[in-house]
């Protein structure tokens, strides 16, 4: 490069400067000149500076298209010295009034719709011969014009970054800072220029690939995968236009939205009438199908967070929250189908079918906590909570599918954006815990009138070893198969749940229809107390090493039943008397009692027949 044109370029500067300067000024002759002027140089030495850059990447070998490309040692010509005509061009910058009005008059369609800050002069030398590239690869006529191939050119654009940012980072930032941009990254200035191509390859597309879902759906995909890449791979920083901005356009937005929906009501439609629907995919591996999720209801998570990762990193709350509410629709959609197959099966509330749908719903009200406390979500929940609350545009109130916006717009910290999905879902599963209880207990209860109506008072004290009662068999068979069945069809959590809630319902029938329906001799008592620990609290000594913890009313009872006469004489006094409630239960506590009420265990004890006083 000549001496004169760095002088040049000095000049240019000055009298920038000089017109910034004189901004104020009321001399509008000697502005307009001044203007004319820097117009008039600017691209006199734009062009020259140009040609010479163009001249010089050549001799470096931009641009460099495999990674191994070395960049050459710099050029013996001094007029080609790349660095120093980069310097140049660095130096060439438009006073800021000019700029925008320059800006304005080379406006594309694209920029009438985006806001983007120009490209330093280098740089924008450096995209435009992928510029060229990319024009004459992916559009026209040519075979990779493809449609049908979006990630061709995508994956075009991803190649030119990998394979540049060596040169990048090592030549191009080391002259911009000893230019002094030192708050310019010179690789995502340079990502900035080919997101560009990208941007525009899109919008030109768009509007014929949005009337065929598939294609639109391809593009979407390849879209966000692109995206991703750039920021998690590349580092380009967020804020800046992306892919995401074209896909965010209203028009293209809400047809993403609707085909989203639709597809995932077929996949919905799909994995509720597979034959497999309900079988779990692990279920011949114990040791990690401890949840039994049927293959639907995996399916469905599995669906919802597929489309959690294509929104999540969409620029705009106000998109993400339409994403969001159209997953809350999609939840309360599969709740609706759930408690339709789940009605048409309840008559076998531990039929395989009805077991997997509350698998299904225990799994997806755990997987819908875990989410509550994820940041993204969190911060979806505050976007929601303090935006205003618009009408939607067929009523005058508020949107009721968008999640916890409160009236006041105040952020509430407790509550989180699946709250009301999940106590739809919670009142689901406690509806099918009630109905699954309700089948098994009842059917011990029909077993045991056998037992209810044993003849205790007339049974002797045994002198040999104790048996289980002939009419407690029957009833104990139909508990201890139920258990089973449970706890081989229900999920851990569900199963340990229940067979406590199983046992506490054991233990109060025994105490209210067996030992407070009957009279008691001292063999009666015994009788009992071995049927209840030796052969009831067993079948549950497979899922708890204390078992007996679980059937405190009637373990106490059989306590009472069986405590020697004059103990129990000496109680009975106390609970007939007149001491106060909590002597009356501190008596009871010296005995082992907790459980039982004053009232009840007198009521105990005077089922016994030798507690009569002489």
């Amino acid at each position: 490069m000549s001496k004169r044109t760095a002088n040049a370029v000095e000049e240019f500067c000055s009298l920038s400067e000089y017109y910034t300067q004189k901004q104020h000024s009321h001399c509008q002759n000697m502005l307009a000149f001044l203007k004319e002027t820097i117009l008039f140089w600017y691209n006199i030495l734009k062009d020259k500076l140009s040609s010479l850059l163009e001249e010089s990447l050549k001799v470096v070998g931009w641009p460099l298209i495999a990674t191994a490309t070395k960049t050459p040692p710099p050029p013996s010509d001094p007029s080609l010295n790349m660095d120093a005509i980069f310097l140049q061009l660095l130096l060439l910058q438009l006073p800021d009034p000019l700029s925008v009005e320059v800006q304005k008059k080379t406006m594309t369609f694209l920029s009438q719709e985006f806001t983007f800050k120009p490209l330093l002069l280098p740089i924008q030398h450096l995209v435009d011969p992928l510029r060229k590239r990319f024009k004459f690869h992916f559009y026209g006529n040519k075979q990779t014009n493809n449609w049908e191939k979006p990630e061709w050119y995508f994956g075009q654009v991803l190649s030119w970054i990998r394979d540049h940012s060596s040169f990048l980072d090592d030549r191009i930032q080391t002259l911009l800072e000893i230019a002094g941009f030192y708050a310019v990254d010179a690789k995502v200035e340079f990502m900035r220029g080919l997101v560009v191509l990208v941007m525009e390859k899109m919008a030109s597309d768009l509007p014929a690939v949005m009337e065929d879902e598939h294609l639109f759906c391809h593009l979407v995909d390849e879209a966000i995968f692109f995206d991703h890449e750039l920021h998690q791979i590349y580092d380009y920083p967020a804020g800046l236009n992306s892919s995401m901005d074209i896909l965010t356009v209203p028009k293209v937005f809400e047809r993403w939205i609707e085909i989203e929906k639709k597809f995932a009501i077929e996949k919905m439609d799909a994995l509720l009438s597979s034959s497999t629907a309900w079988e779990s995919q692990y279920k011949n591996i114990a040791d990690i199908d401890t949840l039994k999720v049927p293959e639907c209801g995996e399916s469905f998570i599995t669906l919802m967070s597929t489309i959690t990762d294509r929104y999540k990193y969409l620029p705009s709350p106000d998109h993400r929250l339409k994403f969001l509410s159209m997953q809350l629709e999609l939840l309360e959609d599969f709740r609706i189908r759930l408690v339709q197959v789940m009605k048409e099966v309840t008559h076998d509330s531990l039929g395989d079918t009805f077991c997997a749908i509350i698998n299904a719903v225990h799994y997806i009200i755990e997987v819908l906590r875990e989410w509550c406390n994820t940041t993204f979500f969190v911060e979806l929940q505050y976007h929601s909570a303090t935006r205003p609350v618009e009408p939607s545009p067929e009523s005058s109130t508020p949107d009721r599918k968008m999640p916890a916006v409160r009236g006041d717009g105040v952020f509430v910290a407790d509550r989180s954006v699946f709250d009301d999905g999940i106590d739809l879902f919670e009142k689901l599963k406690v509806e099918m815990e009630k109905n699954i209880l309700k089948h098994a207990f009842l059917d011990v209860q029909a077993r045991s009138q056998p037992y209810r109506k044993m003849k205790w008072r007339d049974l002797d004290d045994p002198s040999a070893d104790l048996s289980l009662s002939t009419p407690a068999c029957d009833m104990l068979m139909v508990l201890r198969d139920h258990l089973m069945t449970m706890n081989r069809k229900l999920s851990k959590p569900l199963f340990v749940k229940l067979w406590r809630k199983l046992a506490e319902k054991m233990s109060k029938f025994m105490l209210e229809e067996v030992v407070l329906q009957n009279r008691f001799s001292e063999g009666g008592a015994k009788q009992l107390e071995f049927d209840m620990t030796r052969n009831l609290f067993p079948l549950f000594g497979e899922y708890t090493t204390k078992p007996q913890n679980y059937f405190r009313q009637i373990n106490e009872a059989c306590v009472l039943l069986c405590l020697r006469v004059g103990s129990a004489l000496l109680l009975r006094d106390v609970l007939m008397s007149d001491d106060s409630v909590p002597e009356k239960e501190q008596a009871l506590q010296d005995l082992g009692v907790y459980k039982l009420a004053p009232q009840v265990a007198l009521n105990v004890l005077n089922s016994r027949t030798n507690l009569s006083v002489t």
